[in-house]
């Protein structure tokens, strides 16, 4: 794992509870106030369902977040810098691999993952992101598609954080049709020599290892753990973003890159073994607008229970409590939908339409949500100090990365109608 340059923040700048210093000192008449617990949105009490060690695993999980991550998170965000001072901490929950069994990876089910990826978003979106990469993306390629011995040789490390992965898939010119990707992998003896290019590859100035997906000399594509400090591997950060600014996305560019020929992935036979990582993370994403969505509710509504106007606290108005109702069913409504789809990956019932279903209608509700919540704070919610603001810019980086709303409508619209509208065709004359 790679130290990063970052600035530490001095623990007497924290303002009351759990608010992140942005150079307002303490605030006056309302405080930053504390989010809520799991009981505000679980209004259903999905949390019945659940076993006493999910449970605890959640509570550990929001405890970091709140405790840990809350209240110096603003800062690097504001800073666009990766806190790398958390990863040791963070590594110490073990979990990092989510579902992966063996190899010092937890396997926990689906269910279980879910609820660990929902309190790491609430939190933040940018130290979700992080895990996302690291453990759906990177880990999970390898713990699907490598052999025993690749899945022995790099995921014991990754599962303690000492070696961090990043996935590169998307290309300067493809996203959404990146099964056209132009990087190219060559076979020369007993290596590969990886050329191209490579965009958005979260974690890459962090990372030990990259998932590089090359089109190799069969025309196939195969994936390769590329060491990042290999000769012809170079990263530059893509700066300027208003979104996940903590999170170190980068353009790669692979310049006869040699990659030892047993660090292909031994299971990768055609691009749509890619699939199977990507449904993967999707599943991490939309269980991320839940945890944002969350986060949002829980503000809005500890904010207009103290916060006063004409005598009386926000929460007593009609129009707060509709919006607040209005919240909590799209959160229980997302929540009831991804438990049953949690049971069903675990079930094996593995769907990638379902999956999109669940990442198309989240994210949607979960822009709708903060935006909400944004309004209800005032002017207070375009500061930091309530977090609110980070979640709203964060959530748009959600929506658009694994598929926009637009591509997950189309993968379910072509499992619902059975005729593919992906690709535009000139009207016939």
């Amino acid at each position: 794992m790679k130290p990063t340059q970052s600035s530490a923040v001095d623990p007497g700048q924290t303002v009351p509870n759990g608010a992140s210093p942005s150079g307002n000192g303490k605030l006056s008449g309302v405080e930053p106030p504390v989010l809520g617990g799991p009981e505000h949105s679980d209004y259903y009490l999905l949390d019945n369902l659940i076993t006493d060690e999910q449970r605890a695993l959640r509570k550990k999980v929001r405890e970091f977040m709140d405790q840990e991550v809350t209240p110096i998170i603003n800062p690097y965000w504001e800073r666009a810098e990766f806190p790398f001072e958390l990863v040791p901490k963070l590594a110490q929950l073990n979990i990092a691999g989510f579902q992966i069994a063996g190899h010092g990876c937890p396997g926990m089910s689906n269910l279980t993952a879910g609820l660990v990826i929902l309190e790491l978003a609430r939190g933040d979106l940018s130290m979700s992101t992080f895990m996302g990469v690291h453990s759906a993306l990177a880990m999970t390629s390898i713990g699907l598609l490598g052999s025993e011995e690749q899945k022995e040789r790099f995921l014991p490390p990754m599962a303690r954080l000492e070696k961090i992965g990043a996935f590169g898939l998307t290309e300067p010119a493809h996203g959404t049709d990146v099964v056209k990707l132009e990087t190219t992998a060559r076979r020369d003896g007993d290596s590969y020599v990886l050329n191209g290019y490579k965009r958005w590859i979260g974690n890459t100035t962090l990372a030990d290892y990259v998932i590089i997906w090359a089109r190799g000399d069969d025309g196939h594509v195969g994936g390769y753990v590329v060491e990042t400090g290999t000769p012809g591997f170079d990263a530059q950060v893509i700066k300027g973003k208003t979104a996940l600014r903590c999170v170190q996305n980068a353009q790669i560019s692979l310049t006869d890159v040699r990659v030892p020929a047993e660090n292909r992935l031994a299971n990768v036979k055609t691009f749509r073994d890619t699939e199977k990582v990507l449904l993967a993370s999707r599943f991490c994403v939309a269980w991320e607008s839940i945890g944002a969505a969350v986060a949002g509710y829980e503000t809005a509504l500890a904010y207009a229970k103290q916060r006063k106007q004409f005598g009386m606290p926000l929460a007593a108005f009609q129009l707060v409590q509709y919006r607040l109702s209005r919240m909590l069913a799209d959160i229980t409504d997302m929540l009831c939908m991804q438990f049953r789809l949690s049971q069903l990956l675990d079930e094996g019932e593995y769907s990638m339409p379902r999956v999109a279903l669940a990442k198309m209608h989240y994210t949607e509700r979960a822009r709708a949500i903060l935006a909400d919540a944004r309004d209800m704070l005032g002017g207070n919610g375009i500061l930091l100090d309530y977090h609110v603001a980070r979640h709203l810019c964060d959530i748009e980086a959600i929506d658009t990365y694994e598929g926009t709303d637009t591509v997950q409508a189309l993968i379910v619209g072509r499992d619902i109608t059975g005729y593919n509208a992906f690709v535009p065709m000139a009207p016939s004359h």
